[in-house]
């Protein structure tokens, strides 16, 4: 089993209702893990595989273009589809608009998407001026080999409001699990290629989909979801929260983000019982 395959989990569920979970990019499973766990104990059988290119260093994940992230998920909803009768499928950011494309492409094989804070562009509130013009010019800079070889890395508070959240997962730790540290310019450049095909393909989609997103988003304007159901061939709900930035899988108001999922795939609404500690246990 390779690397990236260990980061990967398997919960099995009381139901035959599956949820296919879908990590961020340069993520891993381990960030799922929280609302993996919750939607378990709802019944849900879960899966959180690792992305192509994913969980192992930058060089590999430089390899991969957006459609080997796909191609990835596909194989995983390939197996999962025999282990449940009906799969749902969730993410977050761009691995949100993975599980979104995929069910444009296995209109059959998923029946609801939910999607945690999209980003089809970076224009939160701590996001560099440059980065919008960077998309628009990403054609022209992709080509220059000093960009081709940069990173970028996350400015505090890293996308989570939490001070005691972010201090267990970033301050003091070494990070998410199987996570890497820095965003690679040509995977960005994947990310905005995915981007631009999941636009095209949104007046197509009729798969039920949920988008919830913080209003206080550092990394991506609540604007990206609007848009997003603004294209939507669809059913397609936005909900808003109070009190999260970004990462609202981990934040906290990530109890609310697992009860609103777990209800819209189909189990009783209910918000959890807040637990002690970051909610990773």
């Amino acid at each position: 089993m390779s690397k990236a395959q260990d980061y990967s989990f398997y919960l099995e569920g009381s139901s035959n209702r599956g949820v296919l979970l879908v990590h961020g990019l340069t993520g891993s499973p381990a960030e799922m893990r929280f609302i993996g766990k919750q939607l378990h104990r709802q019944g849900f059988t879960v899966y959180a595989p690792a992305l192509a290119g994913h969980c192992r260093d930058e060089t590999a994940l430089k390899m991969t273009r957006y459609e080997d992230w796909v191609g990835s998920l596909r194989e995983a909803l390939s197996h999962f589809r025999h282990q449940v009768s009906t799969v749902h499928a969730a993410g977050i950011c761009v691995g949100g608009a993975l599980a979104l494309y995929l069910a444009y492409l296995e209109p059959q094989a998923v029946a609801k998407v939910a999607i945690y804070a999209p980003a089809l562009d970076y224009d939160g509130w701590n996001q560099p001026k440059w980065s919008r013009a960077a998309r628009l010019m990403r054609e022209a800079l992709i080509r220059i080999p000093l960009v081709r070889e940069a990173r970028f890395t996350e400015e505090h508070p890293f996308g989570i409001k939490s001070d005691r959240i972010r201090k267990a997962l970033v301050s003091n730790a070494p990070g998410i699990e199987g996570a890497l540290p820095a965003f690679p310019a040509v995977a960005l450049y994947e990310n905005y290629r995915l981007n631009d095909a999941l636009k095209r393909a949104l007046p197509d989609i009729t798969t039920p989909t949920l988008l919830i997103h913080a209003k206080e988003d550092d990394v991506s304007h609540p604007r990206n979801s609007f848009a997003i159901q603004k294209r939507h061939g669809g059913d397609c709900e936005v909900v808003l929260l109070e009190d999260s930035y970004h990462m609202i899988h981990v934040d906290q108001e990530r109890h609310k983000v697992a009860a609103l999922t777990a209800s819209f795939f189909g189990a009783p609404a209910s918000l959890y019982e807040e637990e002690d500690g970051t909610g990773g246990a």
